[in-house]
C-alpha cells in the first residue's frame, strides 16, 4: 500500500502489509481461511458438496455451520454444542449473537407449529417501491398466457438501468418464490437492450408481486423425508431461438427444496429431445441434492423419482442403445441413464395435467396455474406472520436446538489476518 500522507518519503517506497484489511481483494478470501482454521479446530468437516457448510458429527449429535461472508447459521441437535461454538467464535472473533433466525439476508423466517415459512416480504415492499411503476392494479398471474417477448419488437427503451435493476430484484426474489421463475427468466433475456414491450411484461410482473408481496414457502415437519423430482420442457417455445425451456423442481418430503426455469443451450428437432434435455439437468440436480443429504445424516433417499410427462423421453433414458433419432445429442445429456443404471433415479411418467414443474416453462391460464402453485409448498404467509420482520418466537431460553441460531462476526484485535 502507499505510504499514508504526512509521513517522509523520499525514495517513493511502498508499504508492506503484514495483516488483512477490510478493503482489499484478498480480504474476503483471508477471512474464510481464518474462519475455516478455528472450525476445524472444534472439530467440524468442510462439505465436499457445499464449501460454505461445515458438519460436525458424534455418535449422538450433528451440528451444522453455513457461512455466508461473517454471517454464520447454526443449528443441530445438541444445544451445548452450539453454545460452545458460539463461546469459541466470540473469544477469537467477538461475534454478535443475534439469537433464534428470524431474518437472513433478506429472508424472513416464520415458525409454525409444523413447520417453518420462508417469505421475502420486507424486500418486497422495497423493490415496489423502489420501481415507480403505478402497481394499484393487480394481475392475478405472473404474465399473460402464452406471452411471447420478441428482441427486436418496439422501441428501446428509454431507462435500460431501471430495467436491469429491476429485473434483478426479482431473480433475488425467486429465492423463495419459485412461482416468478419463468416471468424471470423470460425477461433475463433481454437485459442487454430492453425494449417498450419487455418493460410492459415487467410492469405486469410487478402488479402481480404487488399482489402477492406476502407470499413464500413452507418448509413442513415430517416424519418420513422422500425426494421427487419433476422435470419439464417447452419445446422451441423462444421466438427469436427456437430454442426450448428447460424446468424443473425438487421437493423433499412436500416442500420446494431446488427448482429453476432456463433455456436450453441448442435447438432440439423433437420434443422428446427437449424432454431428455430437461431431464439430465434434473437428474444432476437431483445427484448433487443427494450426496449433500446424505453428508449430513439424511440417508435412504435412493431411488429418488423423476417425473415426466413424455413417454419417449422416458424410452430414450431407459434405453442404452443408441440410434439414428439421438446419437447428435450431446454426451452429458445421456447422465440420466447412467443415474438410472445406477439406481440413483427412477424414471416415472405422469399426465401432464399434474405435472408440476409445467409453471416453469411456460405462463399459464391462471386456473392452472394456482392449481400447479397449491402443489408446491407456494403459499401466502399466515395472518399470524403478516407484517414482515416482526414475527413472534418463542422465548430463547425454550427454543430447542433443531431451530437454526444466526451469529455475525465482527472484526476485532484479535481478528486481524496474516497475509
Amino acid at each position: 500500500m502507499k505510504v499514508p500522507e504526512g509521513i517522509s518519503n523520499p525514495e517513493n517506497k511502498v508499504c508492506k502489509l503484514r495483516k488483512s484489511l477490510y478493503g482489499l481483494k484478498q480480504a474476503s478470501r483471508q477471512w474464510f481461511a481464518k474462519l475455516h482454521t478455528e472450525l476445524l479446530k472444534q472439530g467440524f468437516a468442510q462439505s465436499k458438496n457445499d464449501y460454505s457448510l461445515f458438519i460436525k458429527k458424534t455418535e449422538h449429535h450433528i451440528t451444522l455451520a453455513a457461512v455466508y461472508v461473517d454471517d454464520i447459521l447454526l443449528t443441530g441437535n445438541h444445544l451445548p454444542t452450539i453454545d460452545a461454538l458460539k463461546a469459541h467464535l466470540h473469544a477469537v472473533f467477538s461475534i454478535k449473537d443475534l439469537g433464534v433466525m428470524n431474518y437472513f439476508l433478506g429472508i424472513e423466517v416464520g415458525y409454525l407449529s409444523d413447520g417453518v415459512v420462508l417469505t421475502q416480504k420486507k424486500f418486497t415492499k422495497s423493490l415496489l417501491v423502489d420501481s415507480g411503476f403505478d402497481l394499484h392494479k393487480f394481475a392475478a398471474a405472473p404474465l399473460p398466457i402464452n406471452t411471447k417477448l420478441l428482441s427486436d419488437d418496439g422501441d428501446l427503451y428509454a431507462n435500460p438501468e431501471l430495467y436491469r435493476c429491476l429485473v434483478g430484484k426479482l431473480n433475488f426474489l425467486t429465492h423463495t418464490r419459485p412461482d416468478l421463475c419463468f416471468a424471470v427468466q423470460l425477461l433475463s433475456q433481454f437485459m442487454h437492450s430492453p425494449r417498450v414491450s419487455h418493460v410492459h411484461a415487467l410492469h405486469h410482473v410487478l402488479r402481480y408481486v404487488a399482489g402477492s408481496e406476502g407470499q413464500g414457502i413452507i418448509l413442513k415437519a415430517t416424519d418420513s423425508l422422500t425426494l421427487q423430482a419433476f422435470s419439464d420442457s417447452d419445446w422451441a417455445s423462444c421466438p427469436n431461438t427456437r430454442r426450448s425451456i428447460t424446468g424443473y423442481i425438487l421437493l423433499l418430503g412436500n416442500s420446494p427444496v431446488s427448482w429453476k426455469s432456463k433455456k436450453q443451450g441448442t435447438v432440439s428437432k423433437s420434443s422428446s429431445e427437449a424432454e431428455y434435455r430437461a431431464m439430465a439437468a434434473a437428474a444432476s440436480e437431483v445427484t448433487w441434492l443427494v450426496r449433500l443429504l446424505e453428508e449430513i445424516g439424511v440417508n435412504s433417499l435412493k431411488p429418488v423419482t423423476l417425473h415426466c410427462d413424455n413417454q419417449s423421453a422416458i424410452y430414450i433414458a431407459k434405453n442404452p442403445v443408441f440410434h439414428e433419432r439421438t446419437k447428435h445429442i450431446e454426451i452429458d445429456c445421456h447422465f440420466t441413464r447412467d443415474k438410472v443404471l445406477e439406481g440413483l433415479i427412477q424414471l416415472t411418467y405422469l399426465p401432464t395435467q399434474s405435472q408440476l414443474a409445467d409453471i416453469f416453462t411456460k405462463a399459464l391460464p391462471s386456473p392452472q396455474f394456482y392449481q400447479l402453485l397449491s402443489k408446491l409448498g407456494v403459499s401466502s404467509a399466515p395472518p399470524s406472520l403478516r407484517g414482515g420482520v416482526g414475527y413472534t418466537t418463542t422465548p430463547a431460553d425454550t427454543i430447542p436446538a433443531k431451530q437454526a441460531h444466526h451469529c455475525r462476526a465482527t472484526l476485532s484485535h484479535t481478528g486481524s489476518y496474516p497475509m
